[in-house]
C-alpha cells in the first residue's frame, strides 16, 4: 500500500453502466483442470532438497509459526488515514484466508491510545454504581466462574468507511479488513453483575478500559444481562496483548468500539454517560446534519475475497469464488453471487458452520473464458434483512457518514484477471 500514492487510492474510477457485461462467458465448471503434459515434470520425478536433509527439530520451534512462502499473509495499515500509529488500525488479510477462524495474528488492530501491557496478577475489574454490592476482581477469581466458549465476529464500526463517497481503498483487505471472527472463552457478564446485585433502577453500564485512551462507552443492561462475555481467550489461548489481554469485552454483533479492551471498570447508572465515544464519535452524520446515534447492531454484509485486487484471477477454466457474509441480528441465510453487475445472480453454496453473528462462508465454482466481470455478493439473515447497494445506502444516510456502511462491493475484473474497487453509477 505505502508504494502508492494518495491520488491513486482516492480516484478509483467509477462505472456507468454493466451493460457491457452481458454475455461475460461464465458457465458452471466442469470436469478437473489439472495438467495436462506428456512431458516428465522434474519436481515429481526428482528427489527435492527438501528430501535430502533433515529439518529443525521440536526444540527449535516453541512456539509455531507460519511457513515462510506465507510471509505475505501479513496485516497492513494505511499510513495516511490517522494521525499517529498508537489511534490508529490495520487491516486483517481477507483474501488470503479460509474457512471462517480468523487466526490470532491476523486479527486487525484498532486503537486509540496504544496497546497496553498488562500483568494479568495486578489486573482488576471493578463493579460499581447502581448495584447492591460493589466489587472488586482479580483474574484468578473471574477464572473461577462458569466460563463459555462462542464464535462471534468482531467489526468495526468504520469498517468501508472510507467508500462512503465512492470507490478509494483497492483491495478487501482495506475496503473490509476491519473484521475478524474467532472463538472467545470467558464468563458471561450477567454472573458478575448479578453477584454485584442490580438496583432496580440500573438501566445503562458504562465499560471502561484500562489503556492509555481511558476509551469508555455506555451499554444498555438488556444487551448485557443476555450475551456480553468478559473474555480472557480466544482461539484456545490467552488473549493477544493487541485484542485487550488480559480482559476484554465480547459484544455479539454489535459495533466493534464497544467491545472494550483491557477492561477495568464497569459502572452501572440509569442512563447513558454521553462519552466522547458515543457523541462525537461513533455517531452517524446524516444529510441534513442531524446524526444517528445508539446504532450498535451491525447489519448483515459480505463481501467477494477471491477475485478481488489483491487476488487476481490467474487462470482460465475453473475457478473458486470465495467470499464472507455476517449479520449482527443473526446467522446468514443465503448468499447471492452477481458475476454482471447486479443483472443477474445467483445462490452461492455455503461451507462450514452457520452460527449466530459469526462470518460464513460461502463460494462459486465457475469457469472463466478471459471477459471482463462484474463481481457482487448480497447477504441475507435470518431475519429476511437483505444486504443493500450502496446507492440504496446514500438515498437514506447521504454521504457525511464514516460509520455502519455495508453496502454491496463491486470488483470489476479485468481481461488479464487483475481487479479493481469500481461502483456502479
Amino acid at each position: 500500500m505505502r508504494d502508492k500514492s494518495r491520488a491513486d487510492l482516492v480516484n478509483r474510477r467509477r462505472f456507468l453502466s454493466a451493460a457491457s457485461l452481458a454475455g461475460a462467458g461464465i458457465a458452471m465448471t466442469r470436469g478437473a483442470s489439472a495438467t495436462d503434459t506428456t512431458k516428465p515434470d522434474p519436481l515429481i520425478t526428482e528427489v527435492q532438497d527438501w528430501q535430502r536433509y533433515l529439518g529443525d527439530g521440536v526444540d527449535k520451534r516453541p512456539y509455531g509459526s507460519p511457513s515462510k512462502f506465507e510471509k505475505n499473509v501479513i496485516r497492513r495499515d494505511v499510513s495516511w488515514l490517522t494521525a499517529s500509529a498508537e489511534s490508529s488500525v490495520n487491516f486483517t488479510p481477507l483474501h488470503e484466508l479460509d474457512g471462517i477462524i480468523t487466526p490470532s495474528g491476523l486479527c486487525f488492530e484498532r486503537h486509540h491510545g496504544g496497546v497496553a501491557e498488562i500483568d494479568p496478577a495486578k489486573h482488576r475489574l471493578m463493579i460499581n454504581g447502581l448495584v447492591e454490592k460493589p466489587l472488586v476482581f482479580t483474574m484468578d477469581d473471574i477464572k473461577r466462574m462458569p466460563r463459555t466458549n462462542r464464535i462471534y465476529f468482531l467489526e468495526c464500526a468504520a469498517n468501508s468507511g472510507m467508500e462512503w463517497r465512492g470507490a478509494q481503498l483497492n483491495g478487501c483487505q482495506f475496503t473490509h479488513g476491519m473484521v475478524h471472527n474467532v472463538m472467545y472463552t470467558g464468563v458471561p457478564l450477567k454472573v458478575v453483575l448479578d453477584e454485584a446485585g442490580l438496583r432496580p433502577n440500573a438501566k445503562w453500564l458504562m465499560l471502561e478500559g484500562g489503556d492509555a485512551s481511558g476509551m469508555n462507552r455506555s451499554l444498555p443492561v438488556e444487551k448485557g444481562l443476555s450475551d456480553v462475555l468478559l473474555a480472557f481467550a480466544m482461539n484456545g489461548e490467552a488473549l493477544r496483548p493487541e485484542q485487550g489481554y488480559p480482559l476484554r469485552a465480547v459484544i455479539p454483533g454489535w459495533e466493534g468500539n464497544l467491545w472494550v479492551k483491557w477492561l477495568r471498570r464497569i459502572e452501572v447508572g440509569d442512563q447513558p454517560w454521553q462519552t466522547r465515544e458515543e457523541t462525537s464519535k461513533y455517531t452517524d452524520l446524516l444529510a441534513d446534519g442531524r446524526s444517528r446515534k445508539h446504532t450498535f447492531i451491525m447489519d448483515a454484509k459480505s463481501v467477494v475475497t477471491s477475485p478481488s485486487p489483491q487476488a487476481p484471477l490467474k487462470y482460465k477454466g475453473r475457478n473458486v469464488l470465495s467470499g464472507f457474509a455476517w449479520s449482527g441480528r443473526g446467522t446468514i441465510q443465503r448468499v447471492d453471487v452477481s458475476l454482471d453487475g447486479g443483472r443477474n445472480w445467483q445462490t452461492a453454496r455455503i461451507d462450514g458452520p452457520v452460527l449466530d453473528k459469526s462470518l460464513t462462508r460461502f463460494y462459486v465454482d465457475f469457469d472463466w473464458n478471459g471477459e471482463e466481470l462484474m463481481v457482487q455478493s448480497r447477504a441475507i439473515d435470518s431475519t429476511g434483512y437483505v444486504q443493500p447497494t450502496k446507492d440504496e445506502l446514500r438515498k437514506v444516510r447521504g454521504v457525511n457518514s464514516i460509520y455502519h456502511n455495508n453496502g454491496i462491493q463491486t470488483w470489476l475484473v479485468h481481461r488479464n484477471g487483475d481487479s479493481e474497487n469500481v461502483e456502479l453509477g
